[in-house]
């Protein structure tokens, strides 16, 4: 089951975690686990949601 309101994510994210998802389902994960697993690397790689182009990345 989904977790959160994922309008906020642009079409590439979302496609993104999509992918991430399916890899972790073909790696033995389950769908809830895959789904977790998928929008946390979204997330970290894009600090969710969608951006508005202004700002700068944090380079840690």
């Amino acid at each position: 089951m989904s977790r959160g309101d994922k309008s906020s994510y642009s079409d590439k994210q979302k496609r993104q975690a999509k992918h991430i998802e399916h890899r972790q389902e073909a790696a033995g994960k389950s769908k809830e686990t895959a789904e977790r697993i998928a929008w946390a690397t979204v997330n970290k790689q894009d600090g969710g949601g969608k951006k508005s182009g202004h700002g700068h990345r944090d380079h840690r």
